[in-house]
């Protein structure tokens, strides 16, 4: 006697109403949700309160003038370069990296003289590195 063999049929997955299921959802999702700017920032910044400066004859002074230029210690610089930042800085400080390395710009200078001194200073080392502000006059009127 000849037995038939059961055949075993191949099994398929349809995933298609899967996709369409998730499709939905994430529409929905989309469509419901209202998206906020959380990229904006609210920047307040501090007042100087008028806390005194150490006084320390080893520093070095960089003043941001508002035409471009640059003051080392109260020396002006010839030129308005980055090369000639790092040499007047270099005279200044030798070796030392250790001192109190003070930045005083003026309000009408631009932002980029002001980060090109800060990124000197980071590029020959200094870690002491602090940005002066004037305190405001108590009852001051325009």
């Amino acid at each position: 006697m000849k037995f038939k063999r059961p055949q075993v049929e191949d099994i398929h997955i349809n995933l298609t109403p899967m996709i369409d299921c998730m499709l939905f959802i994430l529409v929905f999702l989309l469509l419901s949700t209202t998206f906020n700017q959380q990229s904006r920032i609210n920047l307040t910044l501090p007042d100087a309160q008028g806390v005194p400066p150490k006084h320390s004859e080893h520093k070095i002074e960089i003043v941001v003038l508002a035409s471009g230029g640059y003051l080392v210690n109260g020396q002006a610089l010839s030129g308005k370069g980055v090369d000639d930042v790092i040499t007047a800085i270099k005279q200044v400080a030798g070796q030392r990296r250790d001192l109190s390395f003070i930045i005083a710009a003026d309000a009408k200078a631009s932002h980029q003289d002001v980060i090109r001194v800060m990124d000197v200073a980071g590029q020959l080392g200094f870690v002491n590195i602090n940005i002066s502000t004037k305190v405001p006059s108590r009852g001051f009127t325009e």
